[in-house]
């Protein structure tokens, strides 16, 4: 399934990128939920290496996904516009 990039997201990856922390600046302050907004709620992962986010629906359903630092990025210049989520087990 797949989710379209939306104002939302796209602001918290730009809060990311301006940050300029490398990968291992990210996993020394690794947090699940450094990033919480009305639909998405996420942060850091040292053993993914990579953000990992849930996503919640207008039905509260709850979706996950993660994405790289690079995919991030891409995020947030406009690069990628839709990303593969899967329901949370």
């Amino acid at each position: 399934m797949d989710l379209v990039i939306d104002k939302e997201f796209r602001k918290i990856c730009s809060e990311i990128i301006s940050e300029h922390k490398t990968e291992d600046e990210w996993a020394a302050i690794e947090s699940d939920d450094m990033f919480q907004t009305t639909n998405y709620c996420g942060g850091y992962d040292t053993t993914e290496m990579a953000f990992c986010f849930s996503y919640y629906n207008k039905k509260e359903n709850e979706f996950w996904f993660q994405l790289t630092l690079a995919e991030i990025n891409e995020v947030s210049n406009g690069a990628i516009q839709k990303i593969g989520i899967r329901p949370a087990e």
